[in-house]
């Protein structure tokens, strides 16, 4: 039997780096640990602030065991019994459960891949209703790839401005990641007049620290602050030496952020390649994260709903050999999110797998 090979992990084949893994060291090797402030490390705090100057101070900055911990103090500190929070479809499928387990209510709103996945204004505004207080996005979106660019959430911002009982949330973990001609902006650049506006980001995706567990909110004093209450309530603070690693790698984040592209070019154009050589498969360009969103619902058996008939075709890959995610979780039944992180020649040989079973399929 072939041995399978993993296109669906979220994460890298990242090393670690090394001013990172020295930092950690030197802060072991000098004595017994400290005990942490809830809030993170002040001078980790100081250095993110530091990444959304001058709109943002260090008392804003809480430090998080991961990423996930971001998301769900924030939704245990901001959401009510049955408030809902607006989702755009396709996102991540981790959203979901987060919010239902501080609460809230998810409502999805689906958008087009057609226009791909654009999220307008008119959108929007239609789709808000009393009982949102959240609109989650996520720049670079995963699993789309998709980057919002500066123009386009400044118009959604127009929109959400005049509802000033509704938050922002942006998850931004992936925002060094960009192909694109411009960088990612934050939501961090626009203004703010309801301190509404709150961002997520942490460092296994942009900056290689795998496993470490580190991530981060950066929101208004008050929210931080009842963040920060509620880390210190139910969990600890991240262990000192990973914040250390955390630290080294904010002041080295554009070489550790431009190696990783490096290493990814590569594979990313032989993933597009071999995407685009596929019959029935739309051309995709993704600018952001190490995915790729590609279209195979012309490979959806037609007698099954879709939803079922892109479990089959995941099957169908599955049993080649290839494991990817449905994108059914995130929202798009027929589309797949396909990781090009991986070894060159893994990879070239998972493509080749692919299109061995969609000619199987054709014909």
């Amino acid at each position: 039997m072939q041995e399978s090979i993993s296109l669906a992990s979220g994460y890298g084949n990242f090393t670690v780096p090394p001013a990172a893994a020295k930092a950690a060291i030197r802060l072991i090797e000098a004595g017994p640990l400290p005990a942490g402030d809830a809030a993170g490390l002040p001078e980790l705090r100081e250095a993110l602030a530091q990444r959304y100057a001058p709109s943002v101070t260090a008392s804003q900055v809480v430090v998080t065991p991961g990423a996930k911990s971001a998301l769900f103090a924030l939704f245990k500190t901001l959401l009510r019994p049955q408030d809902e929070v607006l989702l755009p479809l396709p996102n991540w499928f981790g959203f979901g459960e987060l919010i239902e387990r501080a609460g809230g209510v998810v409502r999805a709103l689906p958008l087009s891949p057609e226009s791909n996945f654009a999220l307008t204004p008119e959108i929007l505004e239609a789709a808000l209703t009393p009982s949102t207080r959240i609109l989650l996005l996520s720049n670079p979106n995963n699993p789309t790839g998709r980057v919002y660019s500066h123009q386009e959430l400044a118009a959604l911002l127009q929109v959400t401005q005049r509802f000033p009982g509704l938050y922002v949330v942006s998850d931004e973990i992936y925002d060094l990641i960009t192909f694109g001609p411009q960088p990612v902006p934050s939501l961090l650049d626009f203004a703010d007049p309801h301190e509404r506006h709150v961002v997520v980001n942490g460092f296994s995706k942009s900056l290689a620290l795998i496993g470490w567990g580190v991530g981060y909110l950066v929101a208004p004093a008050a929210i931080a602050a009842a963040c920060a209450a509620w880390q210190y309530a139910t969990s600890v603070a991240v262990p000192a030496p990973n914040q250390h690693a955390a630290l080294a790698a904010t002041h080295a984040a554009p070489a550790i952020a431009a190696g990783l592209l490096a290493q990814l070019q590569p594979t990313r154009a032989l993933l597009l390649a071999g995407l685009a050589a596929l019959p029935l498969v739309p051309p995709t360009q993704p600018e952001g994260t190490y995915y790729v969103f590609p279209d195979f619902r012309a490979y959806l058996n037609p007698k099954l709903p879709a939803a079922e008939a892109a479990a089959e075709l995941v099957a169908s890959f599955r049993e080649a050999g290839v494991l990817v995610v449905d994108g059914t979780s995130c929202g798009a039944p027929g589309f797949m999110r396909i990781s090009y992180a991986v070894p060159e020649s893994s990879l070239r040989e998972a493509v080749a797998r692919i299109a061995r079973v969609l000619e199987q399929r054709r014909s």
